[in-house]
């Protein structure tokens, strides 16, 4: 049975504020490259009306060079609260785009600072900002003065072992304008290996005033629970956990609410799931929402009888109809 400090249950009670934004949620669904477009972020939000969404990281180059703003920043009307991530390394390219962002209707802006992949790093955005606390700070400070709607910053706690940076780095976040800092616990040397450090969260926490959200490891109602009790942060994002699971916002902010633990989705409600995604990226992006299904189909596949098989399967479809027969194949061997 799980419990919950009594502490940790009033802070959890209440609104979290971003600047002037107040989100009804204190569990918040990560941007994910290639994954939180609008049709994952619907399946997210039925589970969690209330969290704050966000998109996949946009480049604000790419968003510089396009005459036509790039659908990466497409948001359904009805999808508030919703923020749009942006990387760069040019604060004059950030605050235009952030401009443009909040005429696509984002509540906040978020700049990426922690993305640890090469192609990104190497133009100097993502988690090579660590290593430029004076860019980052001019980035925080132009886009601020860019846009009317608060300004949050998503990074790690230093670029490796021998450079941990976070407690400074996170004050001249805080210190630029910042209005929310998300911190996910590993360096960027680990990418997304060993486990997150949530200690590092802990010891920010308690150096910032603004909100600090903790984010890393954090898979189940349980580890959100531990995670905050730990680290004293003011919510959790959910990351990798919901891949092939877009219900875990919700299950994890029901617990915040209630108290109480919902029943957790069957196999067959999970494979309804993945039908209704494979659906959905085929009416939204045609055949290429076909071939980035695999991979969602793929993530879905797992917990009951025959995944494996299936796993490998769905990751191969060239149709809507292909995936859709695996899918009733596998219920309906579930089902007898």
């Amino acid at each position: 049975m799980l419990s919950i400090s009594s502490h940790l249950q009033e802070k959890l009670s209440q609104p979290l504020k971003i600047g002037s934004v107040e989100v009804k949620s204190r569990v918040l669904q990560s941007p994910l490259s290639g994954v939180t477009d609008l049709v994952f972020r619907r399946l997210v939000r039925r589970y969690s009306p209330n969290s704050m969404m966000y998109t996949e990281m946009v480049s604000a180059t790419e968003i510089h060079h396009l005459k036509q703003l790039p659908r990466l920043m497409e948001i359904d009307p009805n999808e508030q609260p919703i923020s749009i991530q942006l990387f760069d390394c040019r604060p004059d390219f950030m605050a235009e785009a952030a401009q443009k962002a909040v005429g696509e209707g984002a509540k906040t802006i978020d700049i990426n600072m922690g993305c640890p992949v090469n192609k990104i790093t190497k133009k100097g955005g993502g988690s090579s900002l660590l290593r430029q606390p004076k860019v980052a700070e001019k980035l925080v400070k132009e886009v601020v003065k860019a846009v009317n709607v608060p300004v949050t910053v998503k990074t790690r706690i230093g670029w490796d072992d021998n450079e941990i940076n976070i407690l400074e780095f996170a004050k001249k976040m805080e210190d630029s304008g910042a209005s929310m800092l998300t911190l996910h616990g590993r360096t960027r040397a680990q990418g997304y290996t060993g486990n997150a450090r949530w200690e590092w969260i802990k010891k920010v926490k308690e150096i910032l005033t603004i909100p600090v959200i903790a984010n890393g490891d954090i898979f189940s109602v349980e580890a959100a629970i531990n995670c905050l009790e730990i680290t004293g942060a003011d919510g959790v994002m959910c990351s990798r956990g919901t891949l092939g699971y877009p219900f875990l916002v919700g299950e994890i902010d029901y617990f915040f609410k209630t108290g109480k633990q919902q029943n957790q989705p069957t196999s067959i409600e999970r494979l309804e799931c993945a039908k209704e995604h494979l659906k959905g990226l085929w009416e939204y992006k045609g055949k290429r929402g076909i071939y980035q299904a695999r991979k969602h189909l793929s993530w879905y596949c797992k917990g009951f009888p025959g995944a494996s098989e299936l796993r490998d399967k769905v990751s191969r479809i060239e149709t809507v109809e292909e995936g859709y027969q695996l899918l009733d194949q596998a219920i309906e061997s579930i089902n007898n």
